[in-house]
């Protein structure tokens, strides 16, 4: 009975053993899972870091670009920069736990399983075998016990008989013989049962004290080394973070660094820099003696200009007048105020020997005083659809003249460096095939010669083009460094470039404020520094509406608008007026929705109609 209440205690302990082995399994899973859970959080931490410095980085080719010249936004992008290495290092914390945690520990977990699975086995089959022997045992015991009681009645039986005096001879030998094979039997059983004995308490003791210990010890080893291996994860998961926190922090170091390196003066100077105009300040405003009868005098910097006074003042244009109003868009409020600084071209059939057809020509016209336009324009309300055409006029003028005189000359000399940058790349491929061509001649068999020759006479004529840009361009440059005297009006007539792209727009805008007799127009180096930059209206006027239709016009001669803010006519052409003649001798017409623009009133004949013109 002690013996099996110990056998059933045995085999209740292989069963705790098996349940908690099972629990350490599940746990080293359980921490598996969780370890891949956070290199999945970190990959996503990555990607979005990645993404958040990818979004707020400078796109190419775009203003954006520019403004990257302040140390404020180098600062910002620095620390763009160094978020995208801040998730790179993410990203190694992810990569480093799967491969030093999960996968390591996903092997481990299946090597435990078949290690449990081994133990378990064993300590199934040592109960089996005891088993098997005790039942050995308890035969032979039963066995035994058989024969001896089978011994005892045949002995008694022999006596018995022996004693009857009625019982033949013969009946008592045979019962002698019979005890005595009772006896011989008993007497093996207990042979038998005392070897089963002996080797059954051999087998017991080895199972209690040999094979069982063996197991536990096993299945005691084998729980250690799982609880010492979910430790030395739970290291490496806290070493994998530490290993990249130095780049980590070098990284928020370099975003401190660039924070630091923010330099608030020199962001101030940029910008000085960036939107110096190179005008005078205004001069003293002069008194003004109302109680003299005389005609009220004009001041040096005031906005208006005597036609009739005799006294040298400064006009507007000169190299050292006034300059007005310092804190507003003046380019945006002056273009309002000028009219066309060039006259239509006079019919074909005019002997005049200027009379090219769109030619830069600038007569000489009478002004009135400009603080009367700018009263004017003030009290007026504007016509915004003049500043349709200025819009189709795309960028400024190529010699810069739109700009104030510092901004103009940074943008000339930036135009000599590109041109120098090309002309140095032609030379460069010149040469290269230059050096093609020596080696085709001293080696035909390489190649012909000839082959090159028409692409380095294309090289040459590029390069002989981009020089003369090049003096274009340093001729405009010294004129607004001082070094050469204000362009002649041959000289504007040569580069073909004074009349701007925005002329006509700005003309337009004028004469829907001037009188009839075009006497708005300003010297030629007033309209030069007034120009407006057309993207400066874009987003105001975007979406005007167009110009009603006045009338219609034939064409009465071929007309080549080469000019920004003309149109091309061919003879005998029908077309839409949307704007009469203001007296400067242009007329605005229109073919369709899309082409529109100025052509010389003498060109064509004018059929208005009556509602449009009483209205």
């Amino acid at each position: 009975t002690r013996r099996n209440y110990f056998f059933d205690s045995l085999q209740d302990q292989f069963d705790n053993l098996e349940k908690h082995t099972q629990w350490g399994i599940d746990v080293l899973e359980k921490y598996i899972k969780f370890v891949k859970e956070r290199t999945e959080i970190e990959l996503s931490y990555a990607k979005q870091l990645r993404n958040l410095s990818k979004k707020y980085q400078p796109k190419k080719n775009s203003k954006e670009e520019e403004e990257y010249r302040y140390t404020s936004t180098r600062a910002f992008l620095a620390t763009l920069n160094e978020m995208n290495d801040y998730a790179g290092q993410h990203e190694v914390i992810s990569e480093n736990m799967t491969s030093l945690i999960t996968g390591e520990l996903t092997r481990y977990v299946q090597e435990l399983k078949q290690e449990r699975k081994s133990h378990f086995h064993d300590g199934r089959k040592a109960q089996q075998h005891i088993e098997t022997c005790w039942k050995q045992l308890e035969a032979s015991k039963r066995r035994f016990e058989r024969d001896c009681k089978e011994a005892d009645r045949a002995q008694q039986y022999f006596e018995k008989m022996d004693a009857d005096i009625n019982v033949t001879k013969a009946d008592v030998e045979k019962a002698r013989q019979q005890a005595q094979l009772r006896h011989q039997m008993a007497e093996d059983s207990k042979a038998e049962y005392s070897s089963t004995l002996q080797k059954f308490n051999s087998e017991q003791h080895d199972h209690y004290y040999t094979h069982i210990p063996n197991i536990f010890q096993k299945i005691q080893e084998m729980e250690e080394r799982r609880i010492v291996r979910i430790g030395e994860s739970m290291k490496n998961f806290a070493e994998v973070d530490r290993q990249v926190i130095p780049i980590i922090g070098k990284c928020l170091d370099e975003i401190t660094k660039a924070a630091e390196s923010i330099d608030h003066k020199n962001d101030s100077q940029l910008v000085i820099e960036a939107f110096k105009s190179g005008f005078e300040p205004p001069g003293d405003i002069d008194f003004e003696d109302y109680t003299q009868p005389m005609k009220r005098t004009v001041s040096e910097s005031s906005l208006s200009n005597s036609r009739g006074d005799g006294k040298s003042e400064p006009k507007f244009g000169g190299k050292s007048k006034g300059k007005l109003w310092p804190f507003i868009k003046k380019n945006k409020l002056m273009s309002l105020l000028t009219s066309p600084h060039q006259p239509p071209p006079p019919p074909p059939a005019s002997a005049s020997p200027s009379a090219v057809p769109n030619g830069p020509q600038s007569p000489k016209q009478q002004k009135e005083p400009l603080s009367h336009r700018f009263n004017e324009f003030m009290t007026s309300k504007p016509k915004i659809h003049c500043f349709r055409s200025l819009k189709r006029g795309g960028a400024g003028p190529e010699d810069f003249s739109n700009l104030p005189p510092e901004q103009r000359r940074k943008k000339l000399q930036q135009k000599v460096d590109e041109l120098n940058k090309d002309i140095q790349k032609e030379m460069d491929q010149r040469d290269a095939l230059t050096k093609m061509k020596d080696v085709y001649i001293k080696n035909p068999q390489m190649g012909d010669a000839a082959s090159v020759d028409h692409r380095l006479a294309e090289l040459a004529q590029n390069i002989e083009k981009l020089r003369l840009e090049v003096q274009k361009f340093e001729g405009w440059l010294a004129e607004v460094e001082g070094r050469l005297p204000m362009r002649t009006e041959q000289a504007r007539r040569q580069s073909g470039l004074y009349e701007a792209q925005n002329t006509s727009a700005v003309n337009s805008c004028a004469q829907d404020r001037e009188s009839p007799d075009g006497s708005y127009t300003e010297e030629q180096s007033q309209e030069t520094e007034m120009k407006v930059p057309a993207t400066d209206f874009d987003d105001e006027f975007d979406d005007e509406e167009p110009l009603p239709t006045i009338g219609t016009c034939k064409a009465l001669y071929t007309f080549e608008g080469q000019n920004e803010g003309t149109i091309s006519v061919a003879e005998g052409e029908m077309l839409y007026v949307i704007e009469e003649d203001k007296g400067d001798g242009w007329t605005r017409i229109r073919r369709n929705e899309d082409e529109e623009g100025y052509v010389p009133t003498s060109y064509v004949e004018v059929y208005l109609d009556k509602n449009a013109k009483g209205a």
